[in-house]
C-alpha cells in the first residue's frame, strides 16, 4: 500500500489556560513570537493563539478565560503526550538555568543526553517542556537526522549503549567524505589520481 508521506510537523495545538497566561509563557518565557489569533472554530467559547517556535511552523494554544493555570503534571499514560522538545542554540542553553531561576520556574537542571543537552520544566498547565541543544552541527547539505541515523548505526556496530560524541564526530566525517570527497582520500598511495 502507498504511504501518505509526511513532510514535517505542520503545527501542534495545546490546551492552555487563559489568553494572557498563554502569551506570557509561550512568548514571554520561550520567546516564540505571537503571530495571530482567532476564535477556536470548533468551540466559540475558546480563543486560538498562534506562536512561531522559531522555524516558521506553528504552536497553537486553545485558551479560555475561565481556565486558570494548573501546574500538576499532565497525564503520561500510553497515548498521552509525554513532553514537547524545542531546539535552542548553545548560547541560549547556557543561559537557561539563570533565566528560569529569575522567573522562579522549577527545572531539572542540565541533562547530558549524549547527542544533545536538555533541561526540563512544565508549562502553566503541567505539560513537560524540554529545551534541547544539539552537540553538533550537520555538514552543509545534511540534516540533523542524516547525522543521527549514521551515528545510530555506528553506535549499534560498536555495541555502545547510547549515541555518544564519538559517534557524532565519525558520522559527520563519513557524511562530509561522501558529499565532498577528497583527492587525498584515495587509498592507493602509488596512484594518487
Amino acid at each position: 500500500m502507498r504511504k501518505i508521506q509526511a513532510q514535517g510537523v505542520h503545527h501542534i495545538t495545546l490546551t492552555g489556560a487563559d489568553r494572557q497566561t498563554s502569551i506570557d509563557f509561550w512568548e514571554g518565557v520561550l520567546g516564540m513570537p505571537f503571530i495571530f489569533d482567532q476564535p477556536n472554530l470548533d468551540d466559540p467559547d475558546e480563543g486560538h493563539l498562534y506562536f512561531d517556535p522559531g522555524d516558521g511552523r506553528l504552536i497553537t494554544i486553545f485558551t479560555n478565560e475561565t481556565r486558570t493555570p494548573d501546574p500538576r503534571r499532565t497525564p503520561t499514560e500510553p497515548g498521552c503526550v509525554h513532553h514537547l522538545a524545542f531546539n535552542i542554540s548553545r548560547a541560549s542553553f547556557l543561559q537557561t538555568v539563570e533565566r528560569l531561576d529569575e522567573r522562579g520556574i522549577k527545572h531539572s537542571g542540565p541533562k547530558d543526553r549524549g547527542f544533545m543537552d536538555s533541561i526540563y520544566f512544565t508549562d502553566p498547565m503541567g505539560l513537560l517542556i524540554e529545551l534541547a541543544c544539539y552537540k553538533f552541527e550537520p555538514p552543509l547539505g545534511c540534516s540533523h537526522a542524516d547525522v543521527m541515523i549514521r551515528a545510530h548505526r555506528l553506535r549499534v556496530e560498536a555495541g555502545d549503549y547510547n549515541i555518544q560524541e564519538k559517534h557524532l564526530a565519525d558520522a559527520i566525517e563519513d557524511l562530509v567524505l561522501e558529499r565532498q570527497g577528497s583527492l587525498s582520500s584515495n587509498r592507493d598511495p602509488a596512484n594518487p589520481y
